[in-house]
């Protein structure tokens, strides 16, 4: 779970996701989290994404995941965001009618923040220490 590389780069990029469902009704339950979760592992393989924890509520999910530096992030969550509902709406329509009569399941929005490494502070004063150039 360390640093990978790739060519003569080192990168070690971890990302906390927050998908919500429309209007943030309560409709996931313990069934749909868990499908939920396995629809997000299977498609970010696709994207050489790990995802490294995944849980939610019933209005939310979290992910943690790590990422190649050369993933589009925004269309990840996209596909994934867009293959889950899918799945969901098909495989739990019962269930999900109750709370949406239109094909919805996930919000527009989302919420994506980088995560790991040093505290903030401890970086600016790192950079505050460096030696300027003479």
């Amino acid at each position: 779970m360390g640093k990978r590389s790739h060519f003569h780069a080192y990168h070690d990029l971890k990302y906390h996701l927050v998908l919500v469902t429309k209007y943030r009704n309560n409709v996931i339950n313990k069934p749909i989290l868990d499908r939920l979760v396995e629809i997000i592992e299977n498609q970010s393989l696709r994207w050489d994404i790990e995802v490294l924890e995944a849980n939610g509520e019933a209005d939310h999910i979290h992910l943690l995941i790590k990422a190649h530096p050369s993933v589009d992030l925004a269309k990840y969550i996209n596909s994934i965001k867009t293959v889950s509902s899918r799945l969901i709406r098909k495989e739990f329509s019962e269930h999900v009618a109750r709370y949406y009569w239109k094909p919805y399941f996930w919000s527009r929005a989302y919420c994506l923040l980088s995560v790991g490494g040093a505290p903030l502070e401890v970086i600016k004063k790192y950079i505050e220490n460096q030696a300027s150039p003479r």
